[in-house]
């Protein structure tokens, strides 16, 4: 995109997202107070805490709370790059920085043929309706990578490839980029980078798989779709309880487990329509990689037996990269994740304490912004199926020629 010529930036997108960002700062900052539970304890605490760990040179193996694949030590360790800020400011920096890296990718990819502003204008939008959160976890770092890697795409494969590995190896979804790559290169590059930078962080660093077995063993958070079940049982009497258990808040109690599998049963469902889809696709267009991720990562969002609020921002993200394209089917089911994105910010932070003790107001915003996520994944299958499956319609066959009549009849 030149950026003195012809195509000017548009100065109400920049405009907002400055404004925004700015509002988002303020809060993670506390300047202004965000209403609900402090979202910035988990890195002043949380995160603080691994950091002093990983600075050992060693991961956090006794903390069950470390559920993240081994580059994940990168992002906990990354305010280190500004010691002249405290832990929390700078990574509040950081992730700062990452939304802008975003930004600017979004605005680069819309100059070229085929693509519109669509996409910086969903992430402009889209990220502060999730609130602060967006700024107090790493999810932004990630995107930001997983941003890059589709924008890269089938005009660059080896780099779709090795960034793909290295955000799969920051936190475990982005894995689901390659879904609609089609070029080996892509596929030999992920498979090669994210053998070596595992295999270096499994030599230099112990426990860097231990987040495995926590993982495995997480249960049914209370923001999920299992959990609506036990969110209206309890209205008839049932007598679990909602603890903190592995890093979220949980139900613990009768029937958990059997919700729990039946979760990941969902996952295996929808793991299967997509290579299902993968095998039967016909027709790859320059969007389909970025309509196939975010295919893959909404499925997975909305069956996952956690969806904790930052995980629309990957959502928000991919969704952003497919609006860039013009020709891009996900129109309609990135408008239901912005709305949704704004009901989570409404259950979490701010009436957070409706959903844990399961009142009218908590079960209705789960429903609301639950239901969204599950037909947005149906609709988007549906288009992605429609754009990629199903036979062309024949163009129709051109009119016959009328013969001339002779002169004068």
């Amino acid at each position: 995109m030149d950026m003195t010529g012809s195509r000017r930036l548009p100065f109400g997108l920049l405009t907002l997202w400055g404004a925004t960002r700015l509002l988002l700062l303020l809060f993670v900052f506390k300047v202004y107070v965000f209403p609900g539970p402090d979202v910035t304890s988990d890195v002043s605490v949380i995160y603080q805490g691994w950091y002093e760990t990983l600075r050992t040179g060693t991961y956090p193996r006794d903390d069950v709370t470390w559920q993240y694949p081994p580059a994940a030590a990168l992002a906990i360790l990354s305010p280190a790059l500004l010691p002249f800020l405290d832990y929390t400011s700078a990574f509040f920096v950081l992730a700062f920085l990452a939304d802008l890296v975003v930004l600017v990718l979004l605005l680069h990819a819309a100059g070229r043929p085929g693509r519109t502003w669509r996409g910086a204008w969903v992430w402009a939008v889209g990220l502060p309706l999730l609130g602060p959160t967006v700024y107090a976890r790493y999810d932004v770092m990630v995107t930001a990578v997983a941003v890059a890697a589709l924008l890269a795409g089938s005009r660059h494969p080896r780099a779709m490839g090795a960034l793909t590995a290295f955000a799969a190896l920051l936190k475990v979804w982005p894995a689901l980029l390659l879904l609609g790559a089609r070029k080996r290169a892509a596929w030999a590059w992920a498979a090669g980078t994210g053998l070596a930078v595992a295999a270096l962080f499994a030599v230099s660093m112990p426990g860097a798989f231990a987040f495995l077995t926590f993982q495995r063993d997480r249960g049914t958070e209370v923001e999920s779709l299992g959990a609506l079940v036990f969110h209206v049982a309890r209205q008839f009497g049932w007598d679990g309880e909602v603890l903190l258990n592995y890093g979220s808040v949980e139900f613990l109690g009768d029937h958990v487990d059997t919700v729990s599998d039946a979760a990941l049963l969902l996952s295996g469902v929808a793991f299967a329509w997509l290579l299902l889809w993968r095998v039967r696709a016909r027709r790859f267009a320059p969007h389909t990689l970025a309509d196939a991720a975010f295919v893959a990562v909404l499925m997975f969002t909305a069956t996952s037996r956690v969806i904790s609020p930052q995980y629309m921002v990957w959502l928000v993200g991919l969704a952003a990269v497919c609006l860039c394209f013009r020709a891009s089917r996900m129109g309609l089911p990135a408008v239901m994740v912005l709305v949704a994105s704004f009901v989570t910010v409404l259950e979490f932070p701010i009436w957070f304490s409706h959903v844990v003790v399961s009142d009218w107001l908590g079960i209705t915003l789960l429903f609301v912004r639950n239901g969204l996520l599950v037909l947005a994944s149906l609709l988007a299958a549906f288009e992605l199926w429609h754009d990629t499956v199903r036979p062309a319609p024949a163009p129709l066959p051109d009119p016959p020629a009328r013969a001339k009549e002779p002169l004068g009849s």
